[in-house]
């Protein structure tokens, strides 16, 4: 019995050097990134001693971010963005080489839009989401990361769904109005943001939307409407903008007119049925021939054609069912 305890001792030493072997090239690993994290920290020191929490604007808090967070050897130093701003070390009046945000700095303007997102996507570019930021709409317009983005602060507005319309909403007045509409997505209510349905950094669709198209974009939340359809309603497939306003409406459910106004539009022609309404049968009325008027027959078009995005009952040819 003892031998066999000894034998197990001895097989449980042989495993814990050979793990040790194993994970001593990683630990090597490990600690050759320190000197990085260690210069890093050297670089922004340089900076600190100056820009301290005595700043109007805070500028150590950005040790609350991401940004900051000197455990990953990939964050960047105050001059990876801010660049080395050699004449700005010596000469405390100099500007450093990039200024970011859109308001001056003291006496310093802030710096071109495209030299301050120059700065960030030497970092940022891989990012999947960023593929379409050249030549998108908001990198034509000179729309700068800083416009949108708070580097030094732990919360950035543009990132939580609560406040991120409002940072929209600068530029964006038009939505501001409609999204306080009677009929809107839950926007002012923190449960839809502006990038559930585009993507600011540029997208291969129409209006920065995060899908190539419309009806792409609305299905990612209305899959009920996907379909397919045995009867497919043609404007349905085609674009739900043609009968949805999506930012807000006084028409529920967030419709751009009321029936029969909308429906006619498209169906233009006399009304097929021959259902009278009250007060107007085909028939004689003071010398004058009268037919029921299609806005009046189908007043309400969707009391009968229910299925409007599209029907798979075999007799739902007229989306009734």
């Amino acid at each position: 019995m003892k031998l066999l305890v000894r034998i197990i001792i001895m097989l449980c030493g042989l495993m814990v050097t050979s793990a040790y072997a194993e994970n001593a090239p990683q630990t090597e690993a490990k600690n050759t990134a320190k000197p990085a994290t260690a210069a890093t920290l050297d670089r922004d020191s340089t900076c600190t001693t100056c820009h301290d929490e005595n700043e109007s604007k805070p500028i150590l808090s950005i040790y609350q971010t991401a940004h900051g967070n000197k455990a990953d050897s990939r964050t960047p130093s105050c001059q990876s963005c801010h660049g080395d701003s050699a004449k700005h070390l010596s000469n405390k009046s100099a500007a450093p080489d990039v200024i970011f945000g859109t308001k001056s700095v003291g006496s310093h303007a802030p710096s071109e839009a495209k030299d301050q997102n120059k700065a960030c996507l030497t970092c940022h570019d891989k990012d999947a989401k960023r593929t379409h930021w050249e030549a998108s709409v908001h990198q034509t317009a000179d729309v700068a990361c800083t416009s949108c983005h708070e580097t030094h602060t732990a919360h950035d507005k543009v990132r939580d769904k609560k406040t991120q319309p409002d940072v929209c909403f600068a530029c964006h007045k038009d939505q501001r109005t409609q999204i306080n509409k009677f009929s809107h997505h839950p926007i002012g209510e923190g449960k839809v943001a502006c990038s559930d349905c585009h993507n600011p950094h540029g997208s291969a669709g129409p209006k920065l939307l995060n899908k190539n198209t419309v009806t792409e974009t609305c299905y990612t939340c209305h899959a009920d409407k996907r379909g397919p359809f045995l009867w497919e309603h043609q404007p349905v497939t085609e674009d739900c903008t043609n009968c949805h306003t999506p930012h807000g409406s006084n028409i529920t459910p967030l419709l751009k007119s009321r029936a029969p106004f909308m429906c006619q539009e498209c169906h233009d022609g006399p009304h097929q049925s021959k259902a009278p309404a009250a007060g107007n049968v085909e028939g004689t009325q003071g010398g004058l021939t009268s037919v029921p008027n299609e806005s009046f027959a189908g007043r309400a078009c969707m009391n009968c054609h229910s299925m409007v995005h599209g029907s798979n009952h075999p007799a739902g040819a007229l989306l009734q069912r």
